[in-house]
């Protein structure tokens, strides 16, 4: 690897290095040098350990503070050689990503090691190749289930929240019930051991009802439900799906009697599913987008952009109280924690505190669509894009207004029509929902 260069505000230089899954470290030649050769040592209580035979008397050994506390930490180290002491592979789900957002590549040096997601893989025999690897440290556990699908293997970081018993649970209430979970417990130590258990055999909620139920299938344990099983903190857990599922989504476009909405079943302020799916097709969205869904009703829109692109962030604005309460039911239902913000209350005044969008949803304007479609393009970047919904002769009106003050090639439209099967007096027939405008707009390069 490359010496380590200086940066502007950090004048230490800091190796960070992983310590492998086992009692003893396992360390190159370079990393071993880099941790004797340090004036400061800084990891957990049980990395200290791992590593005691090499640390010098002259050196100071500091306990891993809080995140939020360790940037401060080493902007204090002044021309220090630092070690940052980390498990496995710093790199991956490991405090690598941090340290370079935090400083840049520059002062960075990096030492991988086996960590315990390859261990975890070598156990079972599975190639890494064919497995997905989750994070639930630190994050909600109702997260799984965006990753929850036949014949998937996870394997999962786990932490106090996402115990095996409560990832079973959530195999079970995804109706996935005869999945397979391998708890991997102090990986590379000599009293790791794999236990093998079935979802249903692990979970606590041993009901027939599969349907995933808001709030309830949080992990949260009452006095009849406690689980059998002493797991070691040290463990990640492998999840191998199995079951008829058909609870959580395979595919964009959710079923619309899937969502909670402030109707009875598939009715209710929501996009429906076809109309739904050609705004995901429209919006397109991607890796790093900001998308505002203005009007956000129960959340189906903003449910499926954020579940099929975790790397996204959506700001759902509402302000109507039970839609609001539909909305974050729909949020926790489909695990779309991470990524999908609620914002209560009203366009255009809950816009001026959000992260600018480079892509915007309007389903619902409150009256106010002109002035919505006004603010959105102003603060849109270039190449930024605006996909508008409209049922009412007057919203209609006035896209094609604001379509007049572009460009053709910026415009795309269409009306989408639909007739969905149902029966009368015992016979197929066809019933029409009102047809729905879409406009999509997209900013050029130069627009004032």
């Amino acid at each position: 690897m490359n010496a380590p260069t200086k940066l502007a505000g950090l004048t230490s230089t800091i190796d960070v290095i992983g310590l492998g899954v086992a009692d003893k470290a396992q360390l190159s030649h370079e990393a071993q040098h880099a941790i004797e050769q340090a004036d400061i040592v800084i990891g957990s209580e049980r990395q200290l350990q791992v590593v005691s035979e090499l640390l010098q008397p002259n050196q100071t050994q500091v306990m891993l503070p809080p995140l939020r506390e360790l940037k401060a930490h080493l902007l204090g180290y002044c021309d220090k050689h630092v070690v940052v002491l980390a498990s496995g592979d710093p790199l991956y789900y490991g405090i690598g990503r941090w340290l370079i957002n935090c400083f840049g590549l520059g002062p960075l040096t990096f030492h991988p090691a086996v960590s315990s997601i390859q261990a975890a893989c070598h156990g079972l025999g599975f190639s890494l190749q064919d497995v997905e690897v989750l994070s639930l440290h630190g994050r909600p556990l109702e997260k799984i289930r965006t990753r929850l699908r036949k014949n998937h293997r996870l394997v999962i970081l786990t932490d106090k929240h996402s115990t095996p018993e409560a990832l079973a649970n959530e195999c079970v209430q995804a109706g996935f019930a005869q999945s397979t979970l391998w708890v991997c417990e102090r990986l590379g130590y000599p009293e790791q051991k794999i236990r093998r258990f079935t979802a249903e055999q692990l979970g606590f909620h041993k009901t027939k009802a599969l349907q995933i139920e808001g709030h309830k299938t949080s992990g949260q344990k009452t006095d009849a439900q406690e689980a059998t099983y002493d797991f070691d903190p040290l463990h990640v857990t492998v999840i191998e799906t199995k079951g008829a599922g058909g609870v959580l989504p395979e595919f964009p476009g959710i079923a619309d009697h899937q969502f909670v909405t402030d109707k009875e079943a598939g009715k209710g302020m929501i996009t429906k599913r076809e109309v739904r799916l050609a705004i995901l097709s429209l919006l397109q969205p991607s890796n790093e987008d900001v998308i505002w869904d203005i009007g956000a009703g129960c959340g189906s829109v903003a449910v499926e952009l954020s579940y099929w692109a975790a790397n996204a962030s959506v700001y759902a604005i509402e302000h109507h109280p039970e839609r609001l309460s539909c909305l974050e039911q729909n949020r926790v239902r489909f695990g779309v924690v991470s990524n999908l913000s609620v914002i209560e209350g009203r366009a255009p005044q809950k816009l001026i505190d959000l992260p600018a969008a480079n892509k915007i949803f309007i389903g619902g304007s409150d009256g106010n669509l002109a002035e919505l479609l006004s603010i959105g393009w102003q603060q849109l970047p270039a190449g930024g894009m605006l996909v508008a919904s409209a049922v009412t002769e007057n919203t209609k009106y006035q896209l094609h207004t604001f379509a007049a003050t572009l460009a053709p090639e910026q415009i795309e439209t269409m009306q989408i029509a639909v007739s969905r099967g149902a029966t009368l007096a015992g016979q197929l027939m066809y019933k029409p929902n009102l047809p729905v405008t879409l406009f999509k707009f997209i900013k050029p390069n130069g627009w004032t």
